[in-house]
């Protein structure tokens, strides 16, 4: 069982002093723990997202052959979204009959449904793990893959007809991928729940030009946590630490506008009674980029970002911009977050109202 963000009580507020336990993720920013192996046998004895048995046993093989290419969590995620969509993760012994371009019947199989031309021989197309290191290969080769939406970067491997065909996957994959992180095995690993060490690896993609601020620069409250430094009023909860360094996993680089405003003096939006503000302030973060992409919290990245922490946070924890979705025609159904309404400039994370509880799930 992985665990939800934990809940901090007032008093640790001022992060450098918290520490808590998170969901099975690497501290390694850019690997993730995609960078370990699943137990595929342990995988099969749960159920994920309506997904259990062979079909979580061949999930497991997909993010060990992206494991073993070392790759990140976010191509282990595509992978399983990939196969759900193809064969809802299941070894098919067979296709559809697609008709080819050039008229001849495909000969689809597996759990990627790979024909023979281009993939080779049917005994490599039905090994799941000989057919996920195929996949993962030709995705390496499409450039820029990593700041696709994770639909079209499946699509230029599969070329399949339809570009957005893979997208209601993604969040069923995502929760599968973070399940069998979480349960264990040879790779499995936690984020630090210590708020300094969390602090100096988001420095370093600070330094790195990864995570990046606005006007008022926010980063420097982190810097501080970093040092050890205790600045009043310019606290940082540790749950948002963690939200951040998980979004430094999704995404190869990070903008912040917001963290804690009673430190820098800025009475807007919900003023004193955001959580941005009360309690010291820190128990939120505005994000305003994310690769390099504004945000609008409807847009494609906005979507991913809340699709990969969903799973992982603390009921009561709320997830703004809901109105942006709705005029834009995007819905996406969340488990533990709240959402509500806010600008359409930014998308909005806070853990300000959860319910104090550390809950497994």
């Amino acid at each position: 069982m992985g665990w939800k963000l934990p809940a901090v009580a007032a008093a640790t507020v001022v992060a450098f002093t918290a520490t808590a336990v998170l969901f099975g993720l690497a501290p390694d920013a850019r690997a993730g723990c995609g960078s370990g192996v699943v137990d595929a046998g342990a995988a099969g004895s749960q159920s994920i997202a309506g997904f259990s048995g062979e079909q979580l046993e061949n999930a497991a093989q997909i993010m060990n052959a992206a494991a073993e290419l070392q790759l990140p969590t976010a191509a282990q995620t595509i992978g399983v979204m990939t196969a759900i969509g193809e064969s809802t993760l299941r070894n098919l012994d067979h296709g559809d009959n697609a008709i080819n371009p050039d008229g001849t019947v495909a000969d689809s199989v597996g759990l990627f449904q790979q024909q023979e031309r281009g993939y080779g021989p049917l005994a490599d197309r039905m090994d799941p793990f000989k057919a996920a290191t195929a996949f993962f290969t030709r995705l390496m080769g499409v450039e820029g893959w990593q700041t696709m939406e994770p639909t079209l970067a499946a699509h230029a491997v599969q070329i399949n007809a339809d570009p957005n065909f893979y997208t209601p996957f993604y969040a069923p994959a995502t929760a599968i991928v973070q399940g069998l992180i979480s349960t264990g095995g040879a790779g499995a690993c936690a984020i630090s729940g210590d708020a300094v060490q969390l602090a100096q690896q988001l420095a370093d993609a600070a330094d790195q030009g990864r995570l990046i601020g606005s006007t008022p620069d926010h980063i420097k409250e982190i810097r501080w946590i970093a040092q050890g430094q205790a600045v009043p009023d310019c606290g940082v909860d540790v749950r948002i630490l963690q939200v951040l360094v998980l979004s430094l996993q999704v995404f190869d680089q990070v903008g912040v506008s917001d963290i804690n405003r009673k430190c820098t003096g800025q009475i807007e939006g919900a003023g004193t009674a955001s959580s941005h503000y009360f309690n010291g302030g820190g128990l939120a973060v505005d994000f305003y980029r994310l690769n390099g992409q504004s945000l609008t919290g409807a847009d494609g990245n906005s979507l991913r970002l809340i699709t990969a922490l969903d799973p992982v946070m603390p009921d009561g924890a709320r997830v703004g911009q809901i109105e942006c979705r709705a005029k834009a025609g995007t819905t996406i159904a969340t488990s533990h977050f709240t959402q509500f309404d806010d600008t359409c400039n930014h998308l909005h994370i806070d853990v300000g109202f959860t319910d104090g509880q550390l809950t497994a799930r």
